[in-house]
């Protein structure tokens, strides 16, 4: 069952969640019924991301009726702010980020976890990889997505066609290693920690998955694109200083290839 009873959960599910009202209690319900129908112990964490709305509320709601579901409050601003807190509280030995949203079904999780998946640091789910499916996305959307992996190919992380699914598993040891590196609060602060990974040699796998486009996505093409390639940029010249090298490593200049 799903109650951990005393005992650390095998799964964390870490939703980052701001102004989801209109989403988040159908979310939780599928996250909540999967949880429930497995037979290893998974814990849901909600930080809310300092919401104007009723997100918080339809959240504890849900903390009433299951007692391994959590909600925690992140006051500063932005998503990695709100995935940082949630992945530094979990309790997982496994620990997935899952947008709030949904767009990737939750039954899929399964494919990011033993037996289906395995010997990884961090599975990270792909749009783009073979055997995966997009559904109603509109081109300018795919178009955007396309040209920003390009430039996170150049300047940050090498060898994958998609950083930018909001679905990704960590290891507990890799959660802890690179979540107190982070620094990026807003959009980009998944390249930041796929960019920490490589520099600290940590494995890294793609999860094709389904995932079906929701007309109420947040993104702000040009503005949040240009904000996105400024975070870049900075993860490039921070990662350059041995901001995100292993202790040893630091001072060293090298820019091992990126």
């Amino acid at each position: 069952m799903s109650d951990p009873r005393g005992s650390a959960p095998h799964l964390s599910i870490v939703i980052p969640a701001y102004n989801e009202e209109a989403r988040l209690a159908d979310s939780l319900t599928a996250v909540t019924a999967f949880a429930a129908a497995q037979d290893y112990a998974i814990e849901v964490i909600v930080v809310d991301n300092n919401s104007a709305d009723n997100t918080r509320s339809i959240a504890d709601a849900f903390v009433a009726k299951f007692p391994w579901v959590r909600v925690l409050f992140e006051p500063t601003q932005g998503k990695g702010a709100a995935v940082r807190t949630g992945m530094l509280a979990a309790e997982g030995a496994y620990r997935f980020i899952c947008d709030a949203d949904l767009s990737m079904p939750i039954e899929e999780v399964s494919r990011f976890l033993p037996p289906q998946a395995g010997g990884y640091d961090i599975a990270i789910a792909s749009r783009e990889a073979p055997g995966a499916v997009r559904y109603n996305e509109p081109h300018y959307r795919h178009l955007m997505g396309r040209v920003f992996n390009t430039i996170v190919r150049l300047l940050a992380v090498r060898g994958f066609h998609d950083t930018q699914c909001g679905f990704k598993m960590f290891t507990a040891a890799a959660a802890r290693e690179l979540f107190p590196l982070q620094t990026m609060n807003g959009w980009a602060f998944d390249v930041e920690l796929l960019h920490a990974a490589q520099r600290r040699g940590l494995h890294i796998i793609e999860v094709p998955i389904h995932w079906y486009y929701g007309p109420s996505s947040r993104i702000s093409p040009i503005r949040d694109s240009i904000n996105m390639v400024r975070e870049v940029l900075a993860i490039r010249a921070n990662g350059r200083r041995g901001l995100y090298d292993r202790q040893e490593n630091r001072g060293r200049t090298a820019d091992g290839g990126q």
